[in-house]
C-alpha cells in the first residue's frame, strides 16, 4: 500500500509527492538498516499432505484448503468465507511487529481484515482491507480501506500503525483527529469472499515492499499527459488563484521520476524508464496550458512545485524537480535522455541566475511571491531553510559552480546566527 493523505481533505486522497517521497525514505532505509525481524504465519508449504487447514478457525459453511497453483509453483490457501459468516480467521498474536503481508487473489468481492489489540483501554479495533474503491472509512471501532478487486496475484504490504491511527484520526473537517491510539498485539487475520492467501508474514519493516508500493502506484496512475494529477484544489495564498483539482506539480514530477529510476536500475524492468521518460512531459507546458513551466523575467525558465497564477516560483520545490532531471539524464543515456538533458540544464542555469534572490541575508526565502504578488516575503521555516541547504549541498557534488559551495557556507552560518554585514 501507499500512503493516503488528509493534510488538504478530510475524505482522503493520493498525494504523488507524498507517495513518491515515501518510496524513496524506504529505498534509502534499506540501504542503511539491518534486515527486519520477520515471523511467517502462513506459506500453505507445511508438511500438511492431508490440506487440512492447520491453525485456521474455520465456522460452519466456510472452508479453507491447501491447493497447489500451477502458475506460482507453490501451494496456497483457498479460503471460501460468505459475508453472512463471520469468516475464516488465523490467530496471529504478535505484540513485537507491526507491519503485515500477505499475497491475495480474489475471486469474489471479499475482504481481509486484521484485529487489533490497542491501547485504547484494551478494546479490539479491526482494520478491513476490501476489494472496492472506497479510500477510507471509519465507524465505531472498524476502519475500512479499499485495495481494488485483486483478481490477480499481488502483494499486500500495510503499516497496521499508520492504518489504525489514520482511520480513528479522521474526522469530517479539514483537520485530522489527533489521537494517541496504538496497537498492542496483532490478534488475528480474518478472510471473507472467496480467494486466495499465500505467505502471510509480520515484520517490524518491510522497505523494498514498501518502494516498490510506490514505484508500481507510479507506474498505474500515470496519466495521458505524463504527470500524477493532483485531485485536490490547493490554495497557496491570498493573491494566487486556487489550483483546482487536476493540477500538477514539477516537484511530484521530479520526485516521481527519482523513485522510477531507482526501481529501473534495481529490476531493469522498462515500464519504469518509460515512465519516467513520459514524466519530462509536464516540464515543457506553461502553467496556463496544465504544465509547470514558468519563466521569470521573460528570461529563466523555471519549474513550479505549484503552477500558480502569477506564478510563485518556490525554491524547494524547483531544486527537487532538477534532481529528478538528473536522475533520469544519467541513468536514460545520451539518447533517451536528451530532452532530460535540455530541461535540466536550463533548469540549472536558472538556479544559478537566481539563487541570490532568496537569500534575506539571515534566512532564506520560501517563495518570491513578495516579487509577483508586492506582499511582505514569505521567509522559510528553519526545516526549510536546511533542505534548501542539503538540496545545494547535493547539487554542488554534481555541478562544480562556485556558486552552491558559497551559498551553502553562507546559509550553514545564519543557523549559527551569522548575518550579512550592514553599510
Amino acid at each position: 500500500g501507499v500512503p493516503l493523505s488528509t493534510q488538504w481533505g478530510p475524505q482522503g486522497y493520493f498525494y504523488p509527492i507524498q507517495i513518491a517521497q515515501y518510496g524513496l525514505s524506504h529505498y534509502s532505509k534499506n540501504l542503511t538498516e539491518k534486515p527486519p525481524h520477520v515471523e511467517v504465519y502462513e506459506t500453505a508449504e507445511d508438511k500438511d499432505r492431508a490440506g487440512r487447514a492447520a491453525d485456521w478457525t474455520v465456522p460452519k459453511g466456510c472452508s479453507v484448503a491447501t491447493v497447489a497453483d500451477k502458475a506460482r509453483f507453490t501451494s496456497v490457501k483457498q479460503f471460501v468465507a460468505p459475508e453472512s459468516t463471520e469468516g475464516v480467521s488465523l490467530p496471529l498474536g504478535n505484540a513485537r511487529d507491526f507491519i503485515i503481508s500477505f499475497d491475495l487473489k480474489f475471486v469474489t468481492n471479499g475482504s481481509v481484515s486484521v484485529v487489533l489489540e490497542t491501547t485504547e483501554r484494551n478494546q479490539l479495533f479491526t482494520i478491513h482491507y476490501v476489494s472496492n474503491n472506497q479510500l477510507i472509512a471509519f465507524k465505531d471501532r472498524d476502519i475500512y480501506y479499499g485495495i481494488g478487486p485483486r483478481t490477480s496475484w499481488s502483494t499486500l504490504t500495510r503499516d497496521l500503525l499508520t492504518d489504525l491511527r489514520k482511520g480513528v484520526g479522521l474526522s469530517n473537517t479539514k483537520a485530522v483527529k489527533q489521537t494517541k491510539i496504538m496497537p498492542k498485539r496483532v490478534v488475528r487475520l480474518v478472510a471473507k469472499g472467496r480467494g486466495f492467501l499465500d505467505n502471510i508474514t509480520i515484520s517490524g519493516t518491510a522497505h523494498m515492499a514498501a518502494f516498490f508500493a510506490a514505484s508500481n502506484w507510479l507506474v498505474r496512475n500515470q496519466d495521458e499527459r505524463g504527470g500524477w494529477p493532483i485531485m485536490v484544489t490547493r490554495k497557496l495564498g491570498e493573491g494566487f488563484k486556487s489550483l483546482e483539482p487536476g493540477w500538477y506539480s514539477a516537484m511530484a514530477q521530479g520526485q516521481a521520476i527519482s523513485t522510477l529510476v531507482r526501481a529501473y536500475l534495481l529490476t531493469k524492468e522498462h515500464a519504469y524508464l518509460s515512465a519516467a521518460l513520459r514524466a519530462t512531459a509536464p516540464y515543457k507546458l506553461p502553467s496556463e496550458q496544465r504544465g509547470v513551466k514558468a519563466v521569470f523575467m521573460n528570461r529563466h525558465d523555471w519549474y513550479e512545485e505549484y503552477p500558480t497564477s502569477p506564478s510563485s516560483f518556490v525554491l524547494n520545490g524547483f531544486m527537487y524537480s532538477l534532481i529528478g532531471l538528473y536522475d533520469l539524464k544519467e541513468t536514460a543515456g545520451e539518447k533517451l535522455g536528451k530532452e532530460a538533458q535540455a530541461l535540466y540544464e536550463r533548469g540549472m542555469e536558472s538556479l544559478k541566475a537566481m539563487l541570490p534572490l532568496y537569500d534575506t541575508g539571515s534566512g532564506t526565502i520560501y517563495d518570491l511571491r513578495h516579487f509577483m504578488l508586492g506582499t511582505a516575503p514569505n521567509l522559510a521555516r528553519w526545516d526549510y531553510h536546511t533542505t534548501h541547504i542539503n538540496q545545494l549541498q547535493l547539487l554542488s557534488t554534481i555541478d562544480e559552480a562556485p556558486i552552491f559551495r558559497e551559498f551553502v557556507k553562507r546559509w550553514k552560518s545564519y543557523l549559527r546566527g551569522g548575518r550579512a554585514k550592514h553599510n
